[in-house]
């Protein structure tokens, strides 16, 4: 069953998506939108999955973690392979966002730190409901492992128990520098979606951000 893009619009339109690069502050800003302005806060990965229905059959990237051999082959894969898995995931994990985002959606606002693509976003949503969050492509890469997360941590003690660590690194860099490059940037910043630059990195600008983003989605 195919369901026009009309009606998945019609209600989605109390959804506020923010989507663009790695490290430009979109999981950050969702979270202070939703904390002033009282909104449901669907924050970076969150889980909208049913248990049950997913599986290597019909979504393979999605399934992946249970089908790896060790998480050796996860820091060891091409950068074309973790390229393809992230484009897969994210392929495989639209229709549950949006079915989710649909069921939450009708008597409150809500804002989410999106994979969504743009093409996909422009069939669902209005100009005002989308924003684009940009920051220089080499920031995923140089700064990727600075944040204490659970996650880094652990993919970083994986990349020490290779046979060669500093290959190992090097090629984990290489594959979060392939799915963050300047091709994807330039595809988002023309995307015509509205856009947020992350320039300044030296000061806090998190507020004037946020009232940025507030003020297009039509929060003030």
């Amino acid at each position: 069953m195919n369901i026009d893009n009309k009606i998945i619009k019609h209600y989605l339109k109390n959804v506020m998506f923010i989507n663009g690069t790695a490290y430009a502050g979109k999981s950050t800003m969702a979270k202070m939108l939703a904390d002033e302005f009282g909104l449901i806060c669907c924050g970076e990965n969150y889980e909208c999955v049913p248990d049950g229905i997913i599986t290597p059959k019909t979504h393979p990237n999605m399934s992946y973690f249970q089908t790896m051999k060790d998480w050796q082959e996860f820091v060891n894969r091409t950068p074309q392979e973790y390229y393809d898995w992230i484009v897969g995931t994210t392929q495989e994990y639209i229709e549950f966002e949006i079915t989710y985002l649909m069921s939450i959606s009708q008597t409150q606002k809500v804002v989410v730190d999106t994979n969504i693509p743009a093409a996909v976003l422009r069939e669902i949503a209005d100009y005002n409901q989308v924003a684009i969050m940009l920051s220089p492509p080499q920031m995923s890469v140089e700064h990727f492992f600075d944040r204490p997360d659970a996650d880094k941590v652990f993919i970083k003690e994986q990349v020490t128990k290779a046979d060669d660590p500093e290959k190992t690194m090097a090629n984990y860099l290489a594959c979060l520098a392939k799915c963050n490059s300047q091709e994807i940037y330039d595809t988002w910043a023309n995307s015509g979606f509205f856009t947020v630059l992350r320039e300044n990195t030296t000061y806090d600008t998190k507020r004037e951000t946020m009232e940025v983003l507030a003020k297009h989605f039509g929060l003030i």
